[in-house]
């Protein structure tokens, strides 16, 4: 082969790798804006597309129905929204872990991070007897202790992913273990209360929270952008990273504070919902099969699971409404089931 056909070659995968990515993420953004306009007109009060647009537009037109605008604007805008926005957040949380530890089992709900911040809330709850904001305070307080805890007991001259793995596998059965015994001391109405934060819901969904987690973003956003171009360096090894000029430590670092922020803002809104973070990364990687990092793809795969979830959530029985975590809970512990079968007899997995 000479050195033209070769780059011809070069040429023709990278063209197929960014149509694949394209493609994929095209996909993705159809499916999740489908999924977003059925939120709006889907319900125990049916709204047809046409009034469910007039309503969107009746700010600008000033075309107006109180009832309608009501069930549109006050009621299913915003939860749809904080479901994706939480759905992008736990998401991202998850891929970073995934991608900076070198395990697709490594997410916040697996690592301990989700753990961390359910023991805080419950704390509050049944303890301090907060309630509303100040649990989801306590719940972001929790998981940045419990990622600074997780991150000093594996420093050993320098992190590992195995330690970081085990100590938070650990961390998450001690978290477990407290939240156990939380509930001895709790009073009959206190436990529901904290159950019913720990399944995680959006049926409280409010501006408020979308207004925090939105900024939340927008401020985590361009320091991801930033942190994850030294992730490929990364994935060679510490010292070839170290070589390529990587500040190694100070970056994987950085990757862990930000995906914490994620996790945490995401799980002070809605509560620890579980899986949407460890099931986003690898779903979006098995699309795009090597054509790109998968940040991008994956943060629109977390809002789909997310909005998706809450979809079935409130329509897969009649007047019942479940919490989208019991959902998202069954859908994620079947994708575990399939990822470990899958490892197993590739042979990554003993």
């Amino acid at each position: 082969m000479t050195a033209l056909d070769a780059t011809g070659t070069v040429r023709h995968i990278r063209h197929r790798l960014a149509t694949r990515r394209r493609t994929v993420t095209l996909a993705l953004l159809v499916l999740l804006a489908l999924t977003f306009a059925a939120a709006l007109y889907l319900g125990d009060y049916y709204v047809p597309p046409g009034e469910v647009l007039r309503s969107l537009l009746s700010p600008i037109t000033g075309l107006t129905d109180r009832g309608v605008d009501f069930i549109v604007l006050n009621v299913r805008l915003p939860r749809a929204t904080l479901a994706v926005l939480t759905g992008i957040s736990f998401a991202l949380s998850g891929i970073i872990f995934q991608t900076l530890l070198r395990n697709p089992l490594a997410s916040p709900d697996i690592i301990g991070i989700s753990h961390g911040a359910s023991a805080s809330a419950v704390f509050c709850i049944i303890i301090l007897g907060f309630s509303g904001i100040l649990v989801s305070l306590g719940a972001l307080v929790g998981a940045i202790v419990t990622a600074l805890v997780i991150y000093a007991l594996s420093w050993r001259g320098g992190v590992t992913a195995y330690r970081v793995v085990l100590i938070g596998i650990g961390m998450a059965a001690m978290m477990a273990s407290v939240m156990s015994y939380l509930f001895t001391r709790a009073r009959l109405f206190e436990v529901q209360k904290a159950l019913g934060w720990l399944v995680g819901s959006l049926n409280a969904s409010n501006s408020g929270d979308i207004i925090g987690l939105a900024i939340a973003l927008a401020l985590l956003l361009p320091v991801t952008v930033l942190l994850v171009r030294t992730l490929d360096a990364m994935q060679l090894g510490d010292d070839t990273a170290t070589a390529l000029g990587a500040r190694v430590e100070a970056v994987r670092l950085g990757l862990m504070l930000v995906a914490v922020a994620y996790a945490a803002f995401a799980t002070a809104a809605v509560g620890p919902v579980t899986f949407v973070a460890f099931v986003a990364g690898p779903i979006a990687r098995n699309l795009l099969s090597g054509a790109g990092k998968g940040f991008v793809q994956a943060a629109l795969v977390g809002a789909l699971v997310m909005l998706g979830s809450d979809l079935v959530a409130q329509h897969a029985l009649p007047a019942v409404q479940l919490p989208v975590g019991v959902v998202t809970g069954i859908f994620g512990a079947g994708f575990l089931l399939w990822l470990l079968v899958v490892s197993n007899r590739a042979g990554k997995v003993n």
